[in-house]
């Protein structure tokens, strides 16, 4: 099949650009950028795509929190011939679709309520995402340990450790209930996990888990792993000399793998 990909702009994103190039460079036929009140207007339409894009940014300049404005807007907005943007949405799920949030992506995501989504529960929000425990904003490379049982499609068929650059100030993984982080561990619900560089081993030491997130969770996927949110930016790595060690000769994969298993997915499902 085709995939015509859809990157959402708007409101202080700033990485639409560079989430564009990468799912081109990944394999995905059409690429679409449209800004959120194309979607209202209905000059784009969320189920006329496979894969939907929420790129990195500040949006409305995190205030009230990471994405929250956002999350508001995406819940209470109406297109212009009256269909809520959340039914939408759920529809674009319901007919296959794909979604991959990146960094204020995946704050989106969570304050959605589509991540984790337990018990099949949509736009119920379970957890969210804090400050760093460093209080301050944290811009470096870091090592991902790959969960190969998870059932993200976007990670599908890797293993061992992925690098990646972060750029957050609200990274932290937050649950009012230690029962969720638990089912989340229990049902592999984290494919990627901060580790440290030397032992591959998932950490919440500083800095290679740049905001204490727990179990060093670097991201969530939902259970039917075709929605997946993670602080770090796959998009950021689509060349190998975008590495800080490059010129030593190091070629770890390329962030467009994420991108390219999704795509893989939809050719294949």
């Amino acid at each position: 099949m085709r995939v015509h990909a859809l990157v959402v702009t708007g409101y202080g994103t700033n990485c639409e650009q560079e989430c564009a190039y990468a799912a081109q460079k990944a394999g995905a036929d059409a690429v679409t950028i449209a800004f959120f009140f194309d979607l209202l207007a209905e000059r784009v339409r969320l189920t006329d795509f496979q894969f939907l894009i929420l790129p990195g940014g500040f949006l409305d300049g995190d205030d009230l929190g990471a994405a929250q404005a956002a999350a508001v807007r995406w819940r209470h907005a109406r297109t212009q011939s009256g269909q809520s943007l959340v039914d939408d949405l759920a529809a674009f799920l319901d007919a296959g679709g794909i979604i991959l949030g990146i960094c204020n992506g995946f704050q989106l995501l969570v304050k959605l309520g589509l991540l984790p989504g337990l018990d099949g529960q949509r736009f119920v929000r379970q957890v969210s995402l804090g400050h760093n425990d460093s209080a301050r904003f944290e811009d470096r490379w870091v090592s991902l340990r790959i969960d190969p049982a998870s059932p993200c499609v976007f990670t599908r068929g890797l293993d061992g450790v992925l690098e990646m650059p972060v750029r957050h100030g609200e990274g932290k993984l937050i649950t009012a209930s230690p029962e969720i982080l638990s089912r989340i561990q229990a049902d592999h619900l984290a494919p990627v996990a901060y580790c440290d560089p030397a032992t591959g081993l998932p950490t919440q030491d500083y800095p290679a888990n740049p905001n204490g997130s727990p179990m060093g969770i670097a991201g969530l996927t939902d259970p039917t792993g075709r929605i997946f949110g993670l602080m770090p930016h796959p998009e950021a790595f689509n060349h190998f000399t975008n590495h800080p060690r490059w010129t030593r000769g190091e070629r770890p994969p390329l962030g467009l793998e994420i991108f390219a298993r999704g795509i893989e997915y939809l050719r294949t499902r």
